[in-house]
């Protein structure tokens, strides 16, 4: 596995928190990702990384990071979420 596939890949477990984070719910969640609630439902089931398209994982990652979720750690080693920006309210 390349190191580059390991800077994309998030986990369930991050799905997760990113989501609880930035305080959005699974609709208003999904909606912003632009994939349907059992979608999401279904990638957070996962404490690892998730089975789905990279470009998938890829689009996810890139609107929580627009929105102020920073990921740390790696899938595989200490996975994590923390806030590096202030948030805009859930409409």
């Amino acid at each position: 596995m390349s190191s580059n596939y390991g800077d994309i890949m998030i986990s369930g477990v991050q799905i997760r928190g990113a989501r609880a984070v930035l305080g959005w719910s699974s609709e208003d969640a999904a909606a912003r990702l632009g994939i349907s609630r059992q979608t999401l439902h279904r990638l957070e089931t996962y404490d690892d990384v998730p089975p789905s398209r990279t470009y998938v994982i890829r689009g996810l990652r890139q609107v929580f990071e627009e929105a102020g979720v920073e990921f740390i750690g790696s899938p595989w080693d200490g996975p994590g979420v923390r806030l590096w920006k202030q948030i805009e309210p859930a409409p």
